[in-house]
């Protein structure tokens, strides 16, 4: 994804967690029963994303196709070639020298947490979202977490694809050049 899709999207999920966060609160919810329930929905809340798998899906993905490809890369570049992608070259260009390895795997981990970061986000205003929506429609429920599930799902697998198909694929190629070119 695109870092201003990423922001873009950033920005989204803030506005609404901020929003659910600080929306007027009633007389009713000043109270100290009001509170330990609103602490009890937030612990409820941080649990769920905590234990959902599509929290950590894309972040597990995407950092297995970048190091995949990383470590693919390596032997060309022993052999004087050059990396494309400006994340991973000294001057931050394309077409640049490579950062050494362990830089690398530095920079795909911090990419790998960045992603962690962006499903977490999405993942808790969903859960907000569907707190909110239960607590209008009790007798909708089961089709309200449904609907949750298929949201959190949809996130987690387009953002990995998003995020990891050029790095698989970009592996794939790299170590066809490899055979072809003696290197393996």
């Amino acid at each position: 994804m695109k870092a201003a899709g990423v922001q873009g999207t950033l920005r989204l999920v803030v506005f609404l967690v901020v929003w659910a966060i600080a929306s007027p609160v009633t007389a009713e919810s000043e109270s100290a029963t009001a509170t330990a329930e609103s602490e009890s929905a937030t612990w409820s809340i941080v649990r769920q994303v905590v234990f959902d798998p599509t929290t950590y899906a894309p972040a597990i993905t995407s950092f297995a196709a970048e190091r995949v490809d990383w470590k693919s890369s390596q032997v060309f570049f022993q052999h004087g070639y050059l990396e494309q992608n400006p994340q991973f070259t000294v001057s931050g260009l394309p077409n640049d020298a490579p950062l050494d390895y362990d830089a690398g795997k530095r920079q795909i981990n911090g990419n790998a947490l960045r992603d962690l970061g962006v499903s977490a986000i999405n993942n808790t205003a969903a859960r907000i979202v569907e707190r909110m929506l239960m607590e209008h429609y009790p007798g909708r429920r089961k089709l309200i977490r449904t609907i949750g599930w298929i949201e959190r799902i949809s996130f987690a697998v387009t953002f990995a694809t998003i995020q990891s198909s050029n790095h698989f694929r970009q592996w794939r190629e790299n170590e066809r050049l490899a055979r072809e070119s003696g290197y393996k």
